[in-house]
């Protein structure tokens, strides 16, 4: 039975090296918190570790190391009286085709990025793109914020002028979100599979380059203010098309 009972212990402090996104990098690892998350990650079976406070009954005999409270709370992220901490390792998975996916672009906040990797999940999305300089996805509040759905959909960090390129050549519409007076309104939009859809930044929108490659730019109608909540906004857009698509 393995035991980790003092703060000043060597694994201990390389484990928590896993609060920067430079080491999660370079180690291709990160901690989760809550049994919610462990389960979805022994599920998706990345989940490595666990660490446990002492006295509780363990969740795999084999992988827990049993941990004093001031121990958990050093390894915890998320300032709370953390029971249960799970080491994974970040998912590597594609699918086998991308009838729809979900381009990011600069996302900044953790709550929004994970909301939209939950409802991605949820509505059947099949893979998230994400620019160069969108928020860490391994971020705890953006771990918190997808409820276990980062360890089943396939995330990749990349150009995306290059990903929009690359996905038109095979044939997929691409479209970008924007209050532009080109922009047509959702009620009115058919799609077909397969199609992507791109989210721009909570303060700048989509970048205009983006823009400039999108097949359709689209809007959501709205009675009040101009805009929502790019969380908000993607969910709608993700669920009317995927109805369309699916009772076309």
């Amino acid at each position: 039975m393995k035991i980790i009972n003092s703060t000043q212990n060597k694994n201990l402090k390389q484990l928590c090296k896993l609060h920067t996104k430079k080491e999660r990098d370079h180690t291709v690892l990160f901690l989760v918190e809550y049994a919610n998350m462990i389960e979805e990650a022994e599920c998706a079976q990345f989940l490595m570790e666990v660490f446990l406070l002492e006295g509780m009954n363990p969740f795999f005999e084999d992988r827990t190391t049993f941990c004093s409270a001031p121990v958990l709370q050093k390894l915890s992220n998320q300032n709370s009286q953390a029971k249960i901490i799970g080491l994974c390792k970040k998912p590597k998975q594609d699918p086998v085709q991308e009838n729809a996916v979900l381009i990011l672009d600069d996302i900044q906040d953790p709550g929004n990025a994970g909301t939209l990797i939950r409802t991605a999940f949820s509505f059947g999305i099949d893979k998230i793109y994400c620019s160069e300089h969108t928020v860490d996805f391994y971020n705890p509040k953006v771990l918190q914020a997808s409820q276990g759905a980062i360890f089943h959909i396939p995330i990749q960090r990349d150009n995306l002028q290059n990903v929009i390129s690359a996905h038109q050549k095979k044939g997929m519409r691409i479209l970008g979100t924007c209050l532009h007076q080109k922009s047509v309104p959702l009620s009115q939009v058919r799609v077909q599979e397969p199609y992507g859809i791109v989210l721009g930044n909570e303060g700048q929108g989509v970048h205009p380059e983006l823009l400039d490659l999108c097949d359709d730019l689209i809007k959501i109608e709205m009675e009040q203010f101009e805009s929502l909540n790019v969380a908000i906004a993607g969910g709608i857009l993700m669920y009317t098309l995927r109805s369309r698509f699916h009772h076309a």
